[in-house]
């Protein structure tokens, strides 16, 4: 069996086809394009990449992009100032604190800080709860794409077992609790997980996002598994060891071009929404 390889830009630009379209529509109500607030803190060269490819990504989708960059100096309270004073401005549809953010600063006062009407990337407590308890909300994004990835490559998750390696707030956990809503087992796995190996082989859906290179290796997948790798290390390395893992799985995305495309696109989407409700 050699795997098909999940098309993380070909689903992203689909999404962004129908947010531009989504875009229009609501410039047209609010007599202005939606726009996206960026906060980044410091100099982090992955983090100044990222909200590079996003601004980008909104002047050719029909969206505003804002980025209010900080010396890396910044304290908690002046970061929270700022986001405090998006979260009231009414040209301003979504929000995102780029993270992560200086050692110094408590990134988590940072992210309560946005109105949870604008907290389009799905990082604050409210956005948490809502998708832990099937209500009304902001999805983290990049759980978000993931699921925009099962929809496209027809994975039901109904009555498949999950395993999540990583619970980190803003993917393992969140991950976790979309699955889940969708009627898949679930099991989360961490650093203090045994048998690592063992859990993953039971897998018929295997999401990595934890940042340790080639941590899952090819011959734990279970032949036809479904494999997403949500990991991003230095030299284009993902969590699972990719040409093995591609040897026994049905389906598979790469790094980059997998996850990383439909992040950006949520985020997009998510904003849009965001405008809408705010013109309703």
């Amino acid at each position: 069996m050699r795997a098909t390889i999940i098309d993380g830009a070909r689903v992203a630009n689909a999404i962004l086809a129908q947010t531009h379209q989504r875009a229009s529509a609501v410039a047209t109500t609010l007599g202005r394009k939606p726009c996206l607030a960026t906060v980044l803190v410091g100099e982090d060269p992955a983090s100044h990449t990222y909200v590079r490819m996003k601004s980008n990504r909104c002047r050719t989708t029909g969206l505003d992009s804002r980025t209010h960059h900080l010396p890396a100096c910044t304290t908690t309270s002046e970061a929270v100032a700022l986001v405090r004073a998006l979260s009231g401005d009414t040209g301003v549809d979504g929000i995102l604190v780029q993270h992560p953010m200086p050692a110094h600063i408590d990134e988590r006062t940072v992210f309560e800080a946005i109105d949870p009407g604008k907290d389009v990337d799905g990082v604050t407590h409210a956005s948490f709860a809502a998708m832990a308890l099937g209500s009304n909300g902001f999805q983290s994004c990049t759980p978000a794409g993931i699921m925009a990835l099962l929809d496209a490559y027809d994975v039901d998750p109904a009555g498949l077992r999950a395993v999540v390696v990583g619970r980190s707030l803003i993917l393992g956990k969140p991950v976790g609790m979309l699955l889940l809503a969708r009627d898949a087992t679930v099991t989360y796995c961490h650093s203090r997980t045994v048998d690592l190996s063992q859990v993953v082989a039971e897998a018929d859906i295997v999401v990595a996002g934890v940042g340790k290179p080639a941590l899952i290796k090819g011959d734990w997948i279970k032949p036809g598994a479904v494999v997403i790798d949500a990991g991003y290390n230095r030299g284009n390395i993902g969590d699972v060891q990719y040409a093995e893992a591609a040897e026994r799985a049905r389906l598979i995305t790469p790094v980059p071009g997998g996850v990383g495309p439909t992040t950006i696109a949520m985020l997009l989407r998510q904003t849009i929404t965001a405008a809408e409700q705010a013109s309703s």
